[in-house]
């Protein structure tokens, strides 16, 4: 429950609840809020139960925090089969440059592949990064800047 709470923060509070209700009323304090931890646990936990047995047998393995977005999202993208052969064909590097090329004007070029070196000898593409010395013709678009989005 309070797993992101470091050593001085932990610290911290005990000053301040020491201040606060002073040594004498702490012990009853720290009772009264735990009593009321144990209460709303047990309310999250007869809650939980009651969702689930309303839902019936189809629903026995469901978890309630696969309703995080986070987590449905990992879970289907690990599980589904469908998704992983997409996965597995999609080339970003190759489909970037595409979309540069065509924003750019250019005509497709052979994009090497991930993972690949260029041969010593082979001309090098357009550097991106470098910003064209001449200026467009008037009512000509200026060049796809992939670094200025």
């Amino acid at each position: 429950m309070f797993n992101d709470i470091g050593g001085l923060e932990l610290v911290t509070i005990v000053v301040l609840a020491i201040l606060i209700f002073g040594p004498e009323k702490l012990p009853k304090v720290i009772q009264d809020v735990t009593g009321f931890i144990r209460k709303v646990r047990a309310f999250s936990d007869s809650a939980k139960e009651d969702i689930r047995s309303e839902l019936g047998p189809d629903f026995k393995d469901f978890e309630f925090e696969d309703l995080n977005p986070k987590t449905f999202i990992r879970k289907q993208l690990t599980e589904n089969e469908d998704l992983k052969e997409i996965r597995s064909s999609f080339d970003l590097r190759k489909e970037l440059g595409e979309v540069t090329d065509a924003v750019n004007g250019k005509e497709a070029e052979a994009v090497p592949a991930a993972g690949s070196v260029p041969a010593v000898g082979a001309a090098a593409g357009p550097d991106l990064v470098k910003k064209p010395a001449t200026q467009p013709a008037p009512g000509q678009r200026t060049p796809f800047d992939a670094d200025a989005t």
